[in-house]
């Protein structure tokens, strides 16, 4: 015997006829004897009177006669049952006879069913069907004291059993089942029964039915408990009991409560079994069951991990809900944080269930099967184990075990840490969360109680998970771990991971705990490692500078001084990946810059180069002069030394120097007068020519393209970029004058050259000089300002020149003195030339020729005016196409004026004002543009006022 299940009890003895039939009816017992007589039988403890209370179910006390219907039937009864929905006695013996309950008055008595060996009742519809012979008849009962024949059909041979399912009727006959249509009698077959055994149809509670085959146990089905009892005729069964028949006694089998079972089971060890009764307790139980099942799963889990099958012991553990300081405590090689000390079994006080009801019934099972294991409680057997417990299987099934833990509890630690950040937030003070709440900063995640029971199992949960993913090797998966939202504990796990150098997971230790100022140092130490090979190989794959770039992207947004500080020792080495860094984080360029400045002066042009290569819209304008300005004391550094060594060659073009011009020419933001000031009178020519430039001193630029550098083509280049420049400005007058500028220069070099000293000179030490930056709107309306005076200046005075020249010479008076006194000029009359053909279509043809030596040949002028005039005759004939095409639209637009002046109005005596109503007649009226609305002028213009039809349209007076 496995477990107590039912409870024997004897109801009845010595009954001093034999036992034929039995029924319960309520709390009573019919026995159907052989001397054709109704026995009713009640509890010792219950009056007579009680009879017809049916609430009550079967008493384990014994039974005594109560009522004794003598000649109830002719022969002895074959069966019978009680219909407790119609509250009548069904009973087959030489017929099927209906009886009133509880007074046992006759209601019905089938005489057709005389000879029949066996029935079935349907309750839901109150039909009857019963086989006698081979014939089965069917009767519904009429909700009176009648019944009436609904069907008879034949069958192949006698009916050992019957039973209705749902509309039809299972039959078995011979030793095979079949299925009856209860309409037409059509049979089917099912299968056989068998050969041992005879054909047995049971109806179910559910409306199934079980057909019997073979009688034998099979799994899942094993024996539970043998009740034994000789000569057991009739077995039923009541709604509390299970009542067994004998020839002359009775028997009841009470079930034994669920919780004694469950006792019984536990501590036979069949703990399946007792979990599976733990699922049949009753819904108001459930923290019985609960707690039953909580304590039966750790139970089972103990004997599981004693016996090797860790993960059922750890699936075992997760359904019971027990702490997982409770399982850890199975692992004492596991380093736990301080705040997971928790009393012994503290958590597993509240699983304990009510002895009283375990104790109900007849088992006789005490609680004490209920007490936990002792053997946790002994040190001794713990170090004995210890070994065993950390094995490979052990450790992987408490990794599968906090896993599936981990999820829920990380949850609720995330759940708290926000919930205190939003009440801090809004400064909330009240419930636990009051001034007495003392705060610590815990691990980077900003401010934390000291108690905090989700953080702290959270953090007892990370921390053991971390050490079993690197006691089974599974250092990728501790990696993750930490790369992911963890509470590992930092003390504890730093020093297990620097333990096994595993300096990867140290950092990231560090970085989910914002310790980024340690994991730093920390990379930046392995990179320095790596480039002198003092570590391991592995060091000079993995720790690179590359990673410290990758590692502080993240910070750039919450702390740029951080970044900056370790961002310059892998700045010389990887200035690219760096600058990309500050780009990316939006770094402030001033900061960088500044910073640079005071730690690291040789990288700030670098830092700038990139920066303005990068991202030109995103370098200030004090940036950008500060980058010329660099460049600038470098190439006059340089030029120092060649002056010195009398080497210098205005024609020598270093990197930094082609560096200076280039940014001279392409940015904007810097000061070219501050830049002006600091370039020596003797050098540097082309970068004072550009700063010159900048401040629109066009014509001392090209002087120094021409007379200083000789370099004709920079001079023209320089015109076509100030010409470009000059054409989206509305405010500029000739955008060709700085060509006549030009021309000037190359027909007057000694006029230009004389005054240019004096010019410059006057320029650089002016104070009160100060030249906005080009890149404001108001400084370049000032400068386009400036410039237009500037050439209309240069025009008037070429204008006065020509006027006062002789007839016989290109050349003024004044520059003929000039020329005397300088001992003659030489005009460059080649360049002139290239210009004048080269540029033809940006220059005033008429002030250019006016401007030229009267020697010039015409012949060289054919480059110039050649297209001049054929541009000029295109021009004309266009301008007398479009002429001749507006006069044409003219007369067309005055054509149709005219059609719509002769339209006619026909005035009859009829005609009536459409203001007044009234004739017109001859007087002076007036029609509207439409040129059918007719009305009196006086009308019309009295109605002026009032907003009529068509207000302010022209009027034709006739």
């Amino acid at each position: 015997m496995v477990h107590s299940a039912y409870d024997s009890f004897e109801l009845l003895t010595d009954c001093p006829a034999k036992i034929e039939a039995i029924e319960s009816y309520g709390s009573k017992l019919l026995l159907g004897c052989s001397d054709g007589s109704l026995r009713i039988y009640g509890p010792d403890s219950s009056p007579p009177s009680d009879f017809h209370h049916q609430g009550f179910d079967l008493r384990r006390a014994p039974y005594v006669l109560e009522r004794n219907v003598t000649g109830f039937s002719k022969k002895p009864l074959v069966s019978m049952q009680v219909l407790e929905s119609r509250e009548l006695l069904l009973s087959l013996s030489e017929s099927i006879a209906f009886h009133r309950l509880p007074n046992l008055e006759t209601v019905a008595v089938l005489t057709k069913a005389k000879g029949a060996n066996v029935y079935s009742w349907d309750d839901r519809r109150g039909f009857l069907c019963f086989a006698r012979q081979k014939r089965v008849c069917i009767f519904r009962h009429d909700g009176g004291r009648g019944f009436v024949e609904v069907k008879e059909f034949g069958v192949p041979d006698m009916v050992k059993s019957m039973s209705w399912c749902g509309e039809n009727i299972c039959l078995g006959i011979r030793r095979e089942y079949m299925i009856m249509n209860s309409t037409n009698g059509a049979l089917s077959e099912v299968f056989p029964c068998g050969r041992l055994a005879p054909p047995l149809v049971v109806s179910l509670p559910t409306g199934e039915l079980i057909l019997g085959k073979i009688r034998s146990l099979r799994v899942p089905y094993p024996l539970i408990q043998t009740v034994v009892l000789r000569n057991a005729r009739h077995l039923i069964q009541s709604s509390s009991a299970v009542v067994v028949a004998l020839d002359n006694s009775i028997y009841g089998l009470f079930p034994v409560p669920l919780g004694a079972q469950i006792v019984q089971l536990t501590a036979s060890g069949n703990f399946e079994e007792a979990l599976a009764l733990c699922k049949l307790l009753p819904p108001e139980d459930a923290s019985l069951r609960a707690a039953k099942e909580g304590s039966i799963h750790i139970r089972y889990a103990h004997y599981l991990f004693e016996n090797g099958s860790y993960e059922e012991a750890m699936e075992h553990f997760l359904a019971s809900q027990v702490d997982i300081t409770y399982v850890l405590s199975l692992y004492p090689s596991i380093v736990l944080p301080k705040t997971a000390v928790i009393p012994e079994h503290e958590k597993l006080m509240d699983m304990s269930w009510d002895g009283a009801y375990l104790s109900r019934g007849s088992s006789g099972m005490s609680d004490d099967m209920e007490s936990l294991p002792t053997h946790l409680q002994e040190s001794e057997e713990n170090a004995a184990l210890e070994t065993i417990k950390m094995n490979h299987n052990t450790l992987m099934a408490l990794i599968k075990f906090l896993q599936k833990k981990r999820y829920s509890i990380i949850d609720k630690a995330t759940a708290e840490g926000t919930e205190e950040v939003v009440l801090d937030a809004v400064g909330d003070s009240f419930g636990p969360y009051d001034s007495s709440r003392f705060k610590k900063s815990n691990k980077g995640r900003g401010s934390t109680p000291i108690s905090s029971g989700a953080r702290d199992m959270a953090a007892i949960l990370d921390t053991a998970l971390l050490q079993s993913l690197l006691l089974t090797g599974q250092s990728s998966a501790a990696l993750e771990l930490l790369k992911g939202l963890n509470y590992c504990d930092v003390k504890i796990c730093e020093e297990i991971l620097q333990k096994r150098n595993f300096y990867a997971a140290v950092l990231e230790l560090y970085k989910c705990n914002s310790m980024h100022r340690e994991a730093l140092k920390m990379l930046h130490q392995l990179v320095e490692e790596s480039k002198s090979n003092e570590s391991q190989g592995d060091l000079n794959k993995k720790f690179k500078p590359e990673s410290m770039i990758e590692y502080l992207k993240p910070l750039c947004g919450t702390d740029p001084m951080l970044v900056l500080e370790f961002a310059m020792p892998v700045l010389e080495s990887c200035p690219t990946q760096t600058i990309e860094l500050f780009l990316s984080g939006n770094i402030p360029a001033d900061l960088v810059n500044s910073y640079l400045k005071q730690h690291a002066p040789n990288m700030q042009a670098t830092y700038l180069e990139l920066m303005l290569a990068m991202n030109e819209n995103g370098i200030s304008g004090n940036l950008q002069n500060e980058m010329v300005q660099i460049y600038l004391s470098e190439v006059l550094e340089w030029y120092a030394e060649q002056s010195a060594q009398k080497q210098w060659d205005e024609k020598v073009y270093t990197p930094t120097r082609k560096k200076l011009l280039s940014a001279l020419e392409s940015i904007s933001g810097y000061n070219p007068e501050a830049l002006l000031k600091r370039l020596p009178a003797d050098a540097l020519y082309e970068e004072r020519a550009i700063l010159l430039g900048k401040m629109n001193q066009h014509e001392l630029a090209l002087s120094l393209y021409v007379h200083k550098l000789h370099v004709p083509d920079l001079a023209l280049s320089y015109c076509d970029r100030v010409y470009e420049s000059t054409l989206h400005q509305p405010q500029g007058r000739s955008v060709g004058n700085i060509y006549l500028t030009l021309l000037q220069i190359y027909l007057n070099p000694r006029r230009t050259t004389k005054n240019f000293e004096k010019r410059i000179s006057n320029l650089v030490t002016s104070p009160s000089t100060s030249i906005p930056r080009v890149s404001s709107g108001s400084s370049v309306k000032a400068k386009v300002s400036r410039a237009v005076k500037k050439i209309a200046a240069i025009e008037g005075a070429e204008d006065m020149k020509i006027i006062t020249s002789g007839t016989d010479s290109g050349r003024s008076d004044g520059d003929a003195d000039e020329s005397s006194e300088e001992g003659g000029s030489t005009i460059i009359l080649d360049e002139v030339l290239d210009l004048l053909s080269k540029r033809w279509d940006r220059i005033n043809g008429a002030q250019a020729l006016r401007l030229l030596p009267r020697e010039t040949k015409l012949q060289n002028l054919l480059p110039f005016l050649g297209p001049l005039v054929r541009k000029s005759r295109e021009a004309y004939r266009n301008y007398s196409v479009i002429k001749s095409l507006r006069q044409s639209e003219n007369l067309q637009v005055k054509d149709e004026l005219y059609s719509q002046r002769k339209a006619v109005v026909k005035i009859t005596s009829d005609t009536m004002c459409s203001i007044c109503n009234k004739k017109i007649g001859t007087s002076v009226f007036a029609v509207y543009p439409n040129g059918k609305t007719l009305v009196h002028f006086v009308c019309f213009r009295d109605s002026q006022s009032m907003k009529a039809v068509a207000k302010g349209s022209p009027l034709r007076r006739r």
